[in-house]
C-alpha cells in the first residue's frame, strides 16, 4: 500500500517493504542528498523536504555548532548520515546529527555501523508536515540520547528516559541551552541579517 502526503514536504509511504528492498533503495539514493529514507518494521517513508524544512534544518544545525564552539565543546557533525539496524528492522536519515561524547573515535572512521558504533548524541528532527511514521520511536530504539524537535514554531529538547523521550529543562550536551533559547534564536533568524544573528548567538553563549 502506498500513501502520498504533500505540502510543505513531499512524503511517500510504502508499507510491506522487506529490509532487502530498503537497502537496495538506500544504495540507489546514495547520490540523492535531497531525499531522506526512514524505515520502521516494514514501513518506508521517503521524504523530499521543502525549502522551509531545509532552511530550518540549516538554521538549527548552524545554531548547534555555534553554541558548541563558543562553549568550547568538541562536536562532530554527521548530517543526514544513514543509521540502520537490521536486527531492529529500523533505519533513519535525520535532518542533522552530532556526536559529542564519541566525537573523536567516530571522526576517524570512514563509515558508521550501529552494530558496533554508538548512535549520534543529538539528532535534529524538523516537523513541518504531520509525521507519517513515529521517528521518535526509531531514534529511541537506536538509543539516541537527545533529540531537538522543531514543530509548531518552537524547538523542544527531548531526552531518552526508559526507552521514551521526555522534555528536558536544558540540553545534556550544551549546558545552559534550553527550549526558549533555541526557539528564540530560530525565530530571530527569520528577521535578522545572518551576520548579526551569528554575532547574537555567540554573544549569548559567552555571556
Amino acid at each position: 500500500m502506498t500513501t502520498v502526503l504533500s505540502e510543505p514536504d513531499q512524503i511517500v509511504i510504502l508499507r510491506g517493504i522487506h529490509w532487502e528492498t530498503y537497502e537496495r533503495l538506500l544504495a540507489d539514493h546514495q547520490e540523492s542528498s535531497g531525499t531522506r529514507l526512514n524505515f520502521d518494521c516494514g514501513t518506508l517513508e521517503i521524504v523530499s523536504p521543502s525549502s522551509e524544512h531545509e532552511q530550518l534544518k540549516e538554521t538549527i544545525a548552524l545554531l548547534f555548532q555555534l553554541l558548541a564552539s563558543e562553549l568550547e565543546i568538541d562536536v562532530l557533525a554527521v548530517g543526514s548520515t544513514t543509521f540502520r539496524r537490521k536486527d531492529l528492522r529500523k533505519g533513519f536519515e535525520p535532518d542533522a546529527s552530532f556526536y559529542i561524547r564519541n566525537a573523536q573515535p567516530i571522526r576517524n572512521q570512514p563509515r558508521i555501523d550501529l552494530r558496533r558504533d554508538p548512535p549520534p548524541d543529538v539528532v535534529v528532527e524538523i516537523q513541518v508536515t504531520n509525521p507519517a511514521i513515529d521517528k521518535l520511536s526509531i531514534f529511541a530504539a537506536a538509543g539516541v540520547p537527545e533529540v531537538w524537535l522543531y514543530r509548531d514554531d518552537q524547538v523542544e529538547i527531548l531526552g531518552l528516559e526508559s526507552k521514551t523521550y521526555q522534555r528536558k529543562p536544558e540540553s545534556s550536551f550544551l549546558p545552559g541551552v534550553t527550549d526558549p533559547v533555541l526557539t528564540n534564536f530560530v525565530r530571530s533568524s527569520r528577521t535578522m541579517k545572518s551576520v548579526e544573528w551569528i554575532k547574537t548567538v555567540r554573544a549569548w553563549a559567552i555571556r
